[in-house]
Order: C-alpha cells, then structure tokens, then sequence
C-alpha cells in the first residue's frame, strides 16, 4: 500500500508474506527501507556479507545497500523517500543520522522486547489506518507517525547500545558517521574528521572510548571495506579502478589494506563471490 503526495513524495508499508521478495530487487531513489521481522529463521546477503535475523528484529536500509532473500518468512517492510521525510534536515526531531541511517558501516539492526513489542503493534495499526484515510491531512498524519515510529527505533538502538546516558558523546559518534558516509573515498584518517567536528584526534578516541563502541579508525576502515566489497561483489569495474574510487593511489596499498581487513585479496574475493 502507497501513498503519494503531489510532489513525488511516497511512503509505502506492506506486510509481506514468506513468498513476496520481489520488492528487494526494486530500491527506489532517495529511499529508506525499515524491516521488522514476524518469524524467525530469515537469511539474508547483505553488501556480500550473510545475516539471520530472528523474530521482532529490525533493520534499516537505504537505497544504497545490495540486499539478496536466501530465505524469509513475514516482514512488515515500510519504505519513504527523502521527498516525504528527510531524516538529516529533520535530525533534531528524530536523532536516527549516523545511527539508524547513513552511519560508517555497520547494519542497524535492533531487537525489541516487551512492551517496545505492544507499541510498534499500536504504531502499525495506526500506519494502516491512516493510509486507507482519504483527506488533506493524510499526509502530515503519515509523517507525524513516522516521526513516532523512527523515535521509537532510535530509543531502543541507543538502548541496546549504551548510548541513552551518553547524549554529548552519542551526537559526537553520529555526526563522525555521518561524515566518515560522506568522505569516506577521500579522507582516510581520525584527524582529518576531528577537524571537521572541531574537535582533537585525542577528543574523538576518547568519545568512543567511552560508548564502548569500535575505534574511530576501525569505522573509517570499515567503510572504505564496505564499499570495496559491494564494487567487488556487485560491479565488473576493474580493480585499480576500486582502488582509485575508494581513495587508493595505487593498486598494491588497496591490495594490503583489502586483505589485512578481510584476510584474503581483492582478486580472491571477487573470484570467491563469483563461485557463491
């Protein structure tokens, strides 16, 4: 089910069935997606890598990530373009940059428990209420309610990762990620994003120190190793060609920093992926 606003905005929810994978296939521009799993056993390839995901997990997409079905039971998928709501020129209402969507490398994923379970239940009820309402205030309702919805995923990821007591140290992180998403091709090192965020080298590793979480460094790293592996996995372009897209003068340093990360070369990868 969608609906469209008179600009090209959408946002489309649908509970879809074991047999309905169609829709992976088909990212739309300038689009988020957003998972929440009803069954257990779903195995999915993600940028290359296998995931399972269990029942009331939830995961966070963009258009930019290379999703394959191995196999998956019922999802309740809900998906809206950056027309309908633009999760960065809306960061101070809802908080999900750099931790829901657009962070370093890592795939969001949280699991909810409890009473989380009862709400997101009443949320998607309401969801569904609203896209069958046909009047001039369909659409603010629909984004009121996706505003709930991504607070309410935000609350727990932070929950679940020790970041809710850490509010300074957690924006910090989040607008690193962000930044590490748009520079990642071109600035390698944890000073040049402390120069961004105005910040020392020593400032930003202590902050992640402090969460818990992965080195600063290991999230730029992690990044470039994302996208080498969906150029890798998912394209023919040449190696050399990788190298110079993620910011390596010559091919033989992205050929260390490529096995040292995933323990095999670029060459390897791409051939082991082709056998898969």
């Amino acid at each position: 089910m969608r609906v469209k606003g008179n600009t090209e905005e959408f946002i489309e929810i649908e509970e879809l069935e074991a047999s309905a994978g169609s829709i992976f296939k088909e990212p739309e521009p300038s689009s988020l997606s957003i998972l929440w799993f009803q069954t257990d056993d779903n195995h999915f390839i993600v940028d290359g890598r296998k995931y399972s995901f269990v029942k009331n997990d939830i995961v966070f997409f963009t258009e930019f990530h290379k999703v394959a079905v191995i196999k998956k039971g019922a999802i309740k998928f809900l998906r809206f373009n950056r027309s309908f709501f633009c999760v960065i020129d809306h960061d101070t209402e809802v908080s999900c940059k750099g931790i829901l969507f657009f962070g370093a490398s890592q795939l969001p994923i949280i699991s909810i428990k409890g009473p989380d379970i009862e709400h997101f239940q009443i949320l998607w009820k309401m969801f569904n209420i609203e896209m069958n309402a046909v009047d001039n205030f369909q659409i603010s309702m629909l984004q009121t309610m996706l505003k709930r919805y991504l607070i309410l995923c935000t609350r727990v990821y932070k929950e679940q990762h020790l970041f809710s007591s850490l509010k300074k140290e957690t924006d910090i992180i989040r607008e690193f990620n962000f930044l590490v998403e748009q520079h990642f091709n071109s600035k390698h090192t944890v000073a040049a994003y402390a120069k961004l965020l105005f910040k020392s080298p020593k400032t930003i590793s202590n902050t992640f120190a402090k969460i818990g979480t992965k080195t600063p460094l290991s999230y730029i790293q992690d990044r470039k190793m994302l996208e080498a592996r969906r150029l890798l996995h998912y394209t023919d372009i040449q190696i050399q060609e990788i190298a110079y897209a993620i910011g390596y003068e010559d091919i033989q340093s992205f050929s260390r920093f490529f096995k040292n990360q995933e323990g095999v070369s670029p060459s390897k990868y791409r051939e082991n992926t082709l056998v898969g």
